[in-house]
């Protein structure tokens, strides 16, 4: 039973973060211009290879964001070996990256209220105090 928990609890925060895909591709494109495979790669080392993120996801990703004008894609040379195709962040991909984390440290902060036990710096009395 302990295995089946493991994987319930994998699963879960997977789809925790398949909501949000959109939104890890763009923080990973302000901080420079990368090619596909590289942005796997750069989500997979952030997260110490706890997170990946399946190549056909992000590929349909990078296409939504582009159609969506929130990235651009170019083809890069061929100096180091096959043509590679770059995603930069355009200037609405960061604006939606701004709206998509404010969004997110709001329902963060909620659930966070929610799920909170009572502890030592809720007060539990006002015995004692002055009203």
């Amino acid at each position: 039973m302990h295995s089946t928990d493991a994987r319930a609890d994998d699963a879960f925060s997977a789809d925790l973060l398949r909501g949000h895909t959109d939104t890890i591709v763009l923080a990973t494109l302000r901080r420079g211009d990368r090619y596909g495979f590289e942005i796997y790669k750069a989500i997979r080392d952030a997260t110490g290879g706890a997170h990946e993120i399946k190549e056909a996801t992000l590929y349909a990703t990078y296409r939504r964001l582009s159609h969506d004008g929130l990235v651009e894609a170019y083809w890069g040379d061929e100096s180091q070996g096959g043509r590679r195709k770059y995603y930069r962040i355009t200037d609405a991909g960061r604006a939606v990256y701004r709206r998509n984390v404010a969004a997110w440290v709001a329902t963060r902060d909620v659930i966070d209220a929610l799920l909170d036990e009572p502890g030592p710096r809720t007060p539990t009395s006002t015995k004692g105090t002055d009203s």
